[in-house]
């Protein structure tokens, strides 16, 4: 039987946080009996700080005449990339701010030159806000700015921009931002092309219960049609220098308890999807390693490049190394994976 809203809220609210891991243990097993937990060696690129949406709880953008603001050249992206391939990474997590200037021609032109001067890496990039201004700004559809750019060398686009999917709240924490439908049909519309993604989660901020189990409910429901998520990536919003917490200064940073006990939740209710993410990065490497044993079964990436959470006060980092012995801690099997989760190595 399908976990429904109100049980899933009834699991968030009361249920014991060390039997909610069980629970969702047990599903995590089912999916992966062999425990296999994965981790991509990658790096995250971010080409622009430059943002004309002013997300308030961002503490990376920039104005384009800030003193600090930049675009990167292609030789800099270059080098990035040849640093990743020097420690066996195989995948660039693309990214940047909605530059207002940037059309399809020059995403084209980046996309096509990566792919050509190293076409053994793979590019996950660009999330849904990116897609809509591109589509705006060029005078062109969705569908085609996807179509243009996988044609390119674009492999796959990541969740970032969904934050909640729930209009009460992006229009509070990020009014210029695309609406939570718009998300969700691009998305659609990279899967109807045979263009895998993401999904993620920012919590932490304005939003209700409630508001998560609609946004885990809309992933769902979209999972059900196309079947064109690989994973499911949640993390919690930090405040430090964002004008999200000048404005509710009664918001702080969320507690372990709560993150591992709506990561349980959402591997209990979204059960049409297989890949469940850990995120180190915002919690630390330890509680990282505990979400594991809460339904999580990939640790993600080494990051060997963060920009966006580090601007906002977290700063944590692993090493290849460092996922292996964590992942070996909790006695399960380390194996290093491509974008796709295909096994690459296992230690």
């Amino acid at each position: 039987m399908r976990v429904g809203r109100k049980e899933i809220l009834e699991l968030i609210r009361d249920c014991d946080l060390k039997e909610l891991g069980l629970r969702a243990s047990k599903i995590k097993e089912q999916l992966h009996p062999k425990k296999i937990t994965t981790f991509i060696v990658d790096r995250n690129i971010n080409y622009t700080n430059i943002c004309s949406i002013n997300c308030k709880f961002c503490a990376f953008k920039r104005g384009k005449r800030e003193e600090d603001s930049y675009i990167l050249s292609f030789d800099e992206i270059d080098k990035k990339i040849e640093e990743l391939i020097s420690i066996g990474g195989t995948q660039i997590l693309f990214q940047g701010g909605v530059h207002p200037d940037l059309t399809i021609e020059w995403y084209e032109e980046l996309v096509g030159h990566i792919n050509k001067k190293f076409p053994d890496i793979t590019i996950h990039g660009f999330s849904a806000v990116e897609i809509d201004y591109i589509s705006k700004i060029s005078n062109i559809s969705i569908k085609e700015v996807l179509k243009r750019l996988q044609k390119r060398g674009l492999s796959s686009i990541p969740g970032a921009g969904a934050e909640i999917l729930s209009d009460r709240v992006r229009d509070i924490v990020a009014p210029k931002k695309l609406s939570s439908d718009r998300w969700l049909k691009i998305h659609k519309s990279a899967h109807e092309i045979e263009m895998k993604t993401t999904a993620t989660m920012m919590f932490g901020t304005v939003e209700s219960d409630e508001e998560i189990v609609e946004h885990w409910d809309k992933l769902r429901e979209l999972q059900d049609i196309t079947g064109g998520f690989r994973a499911f990536i949640m993390w919690s919003f930090q405040p430090d220098n964002t004008p999200l917490k000048e404005e509710f200064p009664d918001i702080n940073k969320q507690s372990s308890n709560r993150y591992l006990r709506l990561l349980a939740a959402s591997r209990i209710y979204l059960d049409n999807f297989r890949n469940i993410q850990s995120s180190w990065v915002t919690q630390g490497s330890y509680v990282g390693q505990l979400a594991l044993l809460f339904g999580a079964n990939d640790l993600g990436s080494t990051m060997m490049e963060e920009n966006v959470v580090a601007a906002a006060g977290a700063k944590n980092a692993l090493n290849q190394e460092e996922m292996i012995r964590l992942i070996r801690d909790i006695g399960e099997l380390p194996a290093k994976r491509d974008t796709a989760y295909n096994i690459l190595e296992s230690y």
